[in-house]
């Protein structure tokens, strides 16, 4: 009697580049869509996931389509011999006596700047005419507003086509902080990655607040200008003098983008009805009200135009707020969302019209299965402009947890398609963040933008990763420790129950460390790399303040057992002349080695034959 034979076979998909630029790595490689950088539409699909079916497709128009009437489009720049360009590409003419003040019209004029050839230093990947050709397709940009490069600011840019970004939101509220607290986070933020900080203050001296954090920030920094328009006056009596007197104040201070809530319109609203929670974007709520108070459309939106000539005398960007964004699942992907969306897409074509820098605020709160469709249709509706993300958060049940709830989400709108995200910090919807708060959220978004720089294969992403493996394989602690993105986390962690640099950890014990195992068999070439080898035990230094903290604040350590751990001495596990802890069964009885791996208070104590 016969019997069908399954198939096992399988094939991998033809997809994508390994992600590290040495190609040294053991995975397939990427599976993301081959990346293609080249100006205009051509490049639209840069470093992006393959579409599921039933997305929308990428727009067919780039910022190249929304230019001013009397610019003349021009033979290709960059083709002479010598001249280092990526791609032959057309360039644009302006008007006799017309002086280029934004990143976005140097780069029409096919000049690169002093600021995108810092972007090509910081994203080794990029030329300065990859970064050219991204802001001039609309697809990149570089918020750096002219006063602020005076100061510390260290141009960046945000965009597909650039290694995935991080903002941290910060500010002052009537109830808690100060400025000098703010600042204090400012620079916290900056210690734990964050590309760019948002200054959203609602009280105390916001001008004095913004000043500061300005002058002392190396990162771009961005506000919602719309808070300072209401101090000291109810919303109603906002007017288009306040808000284009308001706006014209932070950006001369230096601010590098301004939230602007231009696309709630008055047509929308009826769409909120059936909301379970509303409106809870704060910008949002306020021009609502006005337009309900006045009974007309929003001032933002109908005098998009003045607010536009603000931002290019200063180069100020545009980060098109999302004032109608879910603040619950049930609310997600709704017809209120998703009609402002639409607006949002011709707001950014009247920008780039106007010369002005664009990105896009997204969601909010959004369920897993809906995060790719939200990404793509901003992709298709604003024609490749940055989207820029808060969250989204994937569930509303874990308050306190929120950071990982949202950096699931995401992870997966780096990967579809967006460009930056927004950190949410342990206190979201509970409080304003503390300094711990801050170093959470950004260390969750940090996670989130590496794993979908790695997934969609930006050359270089991945090296790291690549490294401390090779340094993990060797068992080379402190090599482990380097590479990691938070090392006092990650030496404070492993010392807490073995404060012995030695060829195994406490999960397993010596006998049991697959690691080891494989570091000692012939065959393998695991734990062998020349630059990582070591195999000396070694007594860790006693831990640093900071690290003390760090256990103290995991409520697992008593004090007495931090304070042991802070004042290791010489009396250790090992002998003088020994190359190997008394915990490896190798040197000493295998009992006497395992009670030793099993007691944790006694760890440092010196074993005498």
């Amino acid at each position: 009697m016969s019997t069908a034979m399954t198939d096992r076979s399988y094939q991998l998909p033809p997809l994508g580049q390994n992600p590290s630029s040495t190609a040294q790595g053991t995975t397939p490689g990427s599976f993301a869509l081959r990346p293609t950088l080249k100006p205009g539409r051509a490049g639209a699909l840069t470093f992006a996931s393959p579409d599921t079916p039933g997305m929308p497709a990428p727009s067919d128009k780039t910022a190249w389509d929304f230019m001013p009437a009397d610019w003349i489009l021009r033979s290709g720049y960059g083709t002479e011999p010598g001249q280092q360009s990526h791609e032959q590409a057309a360039a644009w003419q302006p008007p006799a006596g017309f002086q280029p003040i934004t990143q976005l019209e140097f780069s029409r004029m096919g000049i690169v700047t002093s600021e995108m050839a810092r972007v090509s230093e910081r994203e080794p990947h990029l030329t300065p005419e990859q970064v050219r050709d991204e802001v001039a397709a609309g697809r990149m940009v570089i918020p750096a507003n002219k006063v602020h490069l005076k100061h510390k600011l260290d141009p960046m840019a945000i965009g597909r086509a650039s290694k995935t970004k991080i903002n941290a939101n910060m500010g002052a509220s009537p109830v808690s902080s100060s400025t000098d607290e703010e600042v204090e986070k400012l620079k916290w933020a900056e210690r734990w990655g964050a590309d760019t900080v948002m200054d959203l203050s609602t009280g105390g001296d916001l001008d004095a607040c913004r000043d500061a954090i300005v002058r002392n920030s190396t990162v771009p920094i961005g506000t919602v200008p719309i808070y300072s328009m209401i101090i000291g006056r109810k919303i109603e009596q906002l007017s288009p003098e306040i808000i284009l007197e308001s706006l014209k104040y932070q950006a001369a201070q230096g601010v590098d983008y301004f939230t602007i809530h231009a696309g709630v319109q008055r047509e929308h609203l009826p769409f909120i009805n059936k909301r379970l929670i509303g409106i809870v974007s704060r910008g949002g709520s306020l021009l609502a009200k006005w337009m309900l108070v006045h009974g007309k459309q929003n001032p933002m939106y109908d005098h998009w135009e003045a607010i536009c000539d603000i931002m290019r005398e200063y180069d100020v960007t545009f980060s098109i707020g999302d004032g109608l964004r879910p603040g619950g699942l049930a609310d997600a992907t709704d017809q209120a969302q998703l009609a402002e969306l639409v607006t949002l897409g011709e707001l950014t074509e009247r920008a780039w019209r106007k010369g002005v820098q664009v990105m896009v605020e997204g969601p909010g709160h959004v369920p897993f299965d809906q995060i790719e469709f939200n990404m793509k249709l901003q992709r298709r509706l604003c024609h490749g402009a940055p989207f820029y993300v808060l969250g989204p958060l994937v569930t509303d049940i874990f308050p306190g947890y929120d950071h990982i709830t949202s950096c699931i989400g995401a992870t997966a709108a780096g990967y579809h398609g967006a460009a930056m995200l927004c950190y949410v910090t342990p206190k979201e919807h509970l409080g304003l963040p503390k300094k711990d708060d801050v170093k959470q959220g950004c260390i969750a978004y940090k996670i989130a933008a590496h794993a979908a720089d790695v997934a969609l294969g930006i050359p270089g992403s991945r090296d790291r990763d690549d490294e401390l493996t090779k340094a993990r394989a060797a068992l080379n602690w402190q090599k482990h420790f380097d590479l990691s993105f938070d090392p006092d986390t990650a030496r404070a962690y492993h010392d807490e129950d073995l404060d012995v640099d030695t060829d195994f950890c406490a999960m397993c014990g010596h006998d049991w460390c697959s690691v080891r195992i494989s570091k000692e068999i012939v065959e393998f070439t695991s734990g062998k790399d020349e630059h990582y080898k070591w195999d000396k035990a070694k007594v860790t230094a006693a831990l640093t303040p900071e690290q003390q903290e760090i256990l103290a604040k995991r409520g697992v350590l008593s004090p007495e057992e931090i304070h042991r751990l802070a004042a290791k001495t010489k009396k250790v596990m090992t002998e003088e002349a020994a190359d190997k802890a008394s915990c490896h069964s190798d040197y000493v009885d295998a009992e006497v080695a395992r009670k030793l791996q099993e007691k944790r208070g006694d760890l440092v104590e010196l074993i005498v034959p």
